[in-house]
């Protein structure tokens, strides 16, 4: 399968995932009303969501499918067969002892990473507390589930692992609508629904890999010769590929300080970056690592850097409009999907100055994505993790430049600080791992890099010229309608304005691509 079909398979589903999450979002806000439960759930969730990206589709997937195509191509299958079993225990036993660990010491956890509820607000510290309880069993089924996925993905049956998000999304739904009625505290049930969807999702892989016949027998394997290699790689990216999760925690030890509503509006305008992040980004991420770890194992160094810049081109050709399209449409976006129930016109607001923060840094989100496997394809985690050290360090080094000024001059959304601070840090993070590929001859830009810049950025200039016009306060077909102003319109008038100015957006943007002479076909697969 050529490297774009795969994309475009990985990117579906994921579409698919990401509306489904919309949806589930927008389920949220309208039954859980109060900020309070939603804050306290969130922090619950992210934890182990966290150390989720930490063990399984950070460190872990980033080490295991490199080795594990290096064992298909140079090893028997009963060798493949044996590397999958003992990663499989040796991970699950793992991360077993970790979830008992984390249920144990709750209290403790939550007060390492929500201090500010620890200290001012009990109540919501306790509630936080009990759901982290139900939460971070979570950790050890969706890690299995990244196992899973990641010898899928090796084996080239993308879509499987992309579509299993979906179930989450449903499950979720399905305990809000549902379950939420019977309980005494209702927000609790999204808790309930993590477990659930942690379980759900493994037994819909598993059958999967019996079709490949790679079904697991599970080993404990920390002797074994793949385990320890694996091992070894993970370490350090450990640290190197969750740079950005860590800064998404120090940014909720700092939101915990804050008004009561900031780790939501942090949250939803996180989501909002996520929806382009994930069906571009991460897609494009998840194919060309496996690509990048053949082309390495047959030495084959001018595929190498000609598939990376096939990515970086996609990036910058996606990525350029959709910062612009989330920072003009920032206040319809969420009006449209969130204002509803008990999501305010102060909460989309407040949650639109952070989206146009964290928009900022998409480009540098997908970056990340895209250029870190350039290393962990020839094994090289050592650098990134150095790289993505220096980034993080940054990150909390602006978080305090930005937030304690807007603090101490009473700004309205100190929040905006933290999520500024992400998006500036990102650039640090794919500026150095570029110059890293750069410096080790890794990547070797092809021709017609300076036409497609200045292309790109005319059109999009052009684009957002026509968004401006139709936008709010521009005479356009929102006239001059804000927030207050849209909470009055129905959603279906909500949701036809905001689709016509996405449509006309990106109509313009490809006309003016296609007439500057760019043609998308001619991106279709690097070098063969």
């Amino acid at each position: 399968m050529g490297l774009l079909r795969s994309t475009a398979t990985v990117s579906s589903m994921t579409l698919l995932s990401r509306v489904l999450g919309l949806i589930r979002d927008q389920v949220f806000a309208i039954y859980f009303p109060g900020r309070a439960g939603t804050d306290a759930f969130l922090v619950a969730f992210r934890i182990p969501n966290f150390f989720r990206r930490l063990f399984a589709e950070g460190a872990f997937s980033q080490a295991f499918v490199p080795v594990l195509t290096e064992y298909r191509g140079k090893r028997s299958p009963e060798e493949v067969q044996d590397l999958i079993n003992h990663v499989c225990g040796t991970l699950g036993g793992v991360l077993l002892a970790i979830t008992l660990l984390g249920v144990a010491a709750a209290p403790l956890v939550i007060t390492v990473f929500a201090f500010g509820f620890s200290l001012y607000e009990p109540d919501k510290y306790q509630l936080t507390v009990e759901m982290l309880r139900l939460t971070f069993p979570y950790l050890f089924f969706i890690s299995l589930v990244a196992f899973a996925g990641a010898v899928l993905n090796s084996f080239q049956r993308f879509w499987v692992p992309a579509f299993t998000p979906v179930l989450l999304n449903v499950t979720l739904i399905g305990a809000v609508i549902f379950l939420s009625p019977m309980l005494e505290v209702p927000v609790k049930a999204l808790a309930w629904g993590v477990l659930f969807a942690g379980a759900v999702q493994l037994a819909f892989q598993w059958p999967f890999l019996q079709q490949l016949r790679l079904l697991p027998r599970p080993r404990w394997g920390f002797r074994h010769e793949g385990v320890r290699h694996i091992g070894r790689l993970m370490l350090p990216a450990i640290f190197g590929s969750s740079v950005v999760q860590i800064n998404l925690l120090v940014d909720t030890l700092i939101a915990s300080f804050l008004a009561t509503g900031s780790v939501t509006w942090l949250y939803f305008s996180d989501r909002m970056v996520e929806f382009p992040l994930g069906v571009f980004g991460i897609a494009l991420a998840t194919v060309i690592l496996p690509s990048l770890s053949r082309e390495h194992a047959a030495a084959s160094a001018q595929r190498f850097s000609a598939t990376l810049d096939w990515a970086l081109r996609w990036v910058w050709i996606i990525a350029t409009p959709a910062t612009i399209g989330l920072m003009v449409l920032a206040t319809p976006i969420l009006a449209t999907l969130f204002q509803y129930g008990g999501f305010t016109g102060t909460d989309v607001y407040m949650t639109s100055l952070s989206l146009m923060a964290y928009a900022l840094g998409l480009p540098g989100f997908i970056l990340v994505k895209v250029l870190a496997p350039g290393y962990f394809a020839r094994q090289d985690i050592k650098t990134p993790v150095r790289i993505g050290i220096i980034a993080m360090l940054a990150n909390m080094l602006l978080n305090v430049a930005f937030v304690v000024p807007l603090v101490m001059w009473a700004f309205e959304g100190p929040h905006v600080g933290l999520a500024l601070a992400t998006a500036l840090s990102s650039y640090i993070n794919a500026a150095l791992l570029w110059r890293g590929l750069r410096k080790q001859g890794v990547y070797m830009p092809l021709p017609g890099w300076g036409r497609l810049v200045i292309k790109v950025l005319v059109a999009v200039t052009l684009m957002m010229l026509a968004l401006l016009w139709l936008g709010p306060g521009a005479g356009g077909i929102w006239g001059s309608a804000g927030v207050d102003d849209w909470q009055a319109l129905a959603w279906y008038e909500r949701g036809w304005q905001l689709g016509a100015s996405v449509v006309i957006g990106a109509a313009v943007y490809l006309l003016l691509l296609y007439a500057m002479g760019i043609r998308l076909g001619q991106l279709r697969t690097p070098i063969k």
